[in-house]
């Protein structure tokens, strides 16, 4: 328990000096699971959406020119002000909000208040097996019955599986990030008690990051 926190802790130093060096750093184009990810909360009949793991904000923008209410979350209160001025720049400051919030704590949301929850590569960040089985049971708290949720993780086909440093659980650290890597019996395992509609596999990056993008819904 000590050692997990201990790595938070240093990623999420990480990611705000990485947020404050390089403003902006993944672009304004929103991602590919992102823009997939619309269509289904559009299609699924979604008014809001909560982003966990937002950062800077071009996916979270990107729900919100598709006329969805957004929460985005993250635990870096420099990427989520440069997400907030980029609202403020396109005039979508009313329909964006935004909340500093650690993943491995409860998300500060009441049972069953929203439509769809979006991650892209936050489930595979420096998180326990136990703390992302924890953010789940929490996703699926706040989500309405026949609400969705899509996330993306790396998994251990992926060239950085097994490289750099070791933390145990399948989590390696290259270049200062560290990274959870999913096997498809965790997939399954998160998927318990749900409707899994989904298991897609992409590339992303020059690398390439070899992803899984998985669409899950809470029963009616």
């Amino acid at each position: 328990m000590h050692e997990d926190r201990e790595l938070a802790e240093a990623q999420r130093a990480h990611w705000q000096q990485t947020y404050a060096a390089h403003p902006g750093m993944y672009g304004d184009e929103p991602s590919a699971p992102a823009v997939h990810a619309a269509e289904v909360f559009r299609t699924a009949g979604a008014q809001d959406v909560v982003e966990l793991g937002a950062g800077h904000g071009r996916d979270a923008l990107h729900f919100a020119r598709c006329g969805f209410t957004v929460q985005a979350t993250d635990f870096s209160p420099t990427g989520l002000e440069q997400l907030r001025s980029a609202a403020d720049g396109l005039g979508l400051s009313s329909s964006v909000t935004t909340t500093v919030h650690d993943v491995r704590d409860p998300l500060p949301l009441p049972d069953a208040s929203v439509d769809a929850v979006f991650a892209h590569m936050l489930l595979c960040m420096a998180l326990s097996t136990r703390e992302i089985q924890q953010l789940v049971a929490e996703v699926r708290r706040v989500l309405r019955p026949g609400g969705t949720f899509i996330y993306t993780v790396r998994h251990t086909g992926d060239a950085h599986y097994g490289a750099g440093i070791a933390h145990g659980d399948d989590i390696f650290e290259h270049g200062g990030f560290a990274v959870h890597f999913f096997d498809r019996a965790l997939v399954e395992a998160l998927a318990e008690g749900w409707e899994l509609k989904a298991v897609y596999a992409f590339e992303e990056g020059e690398l390439p990051r070899r992803l899984w993008r998985i669409t899950q819904t809470v029963p009616r």
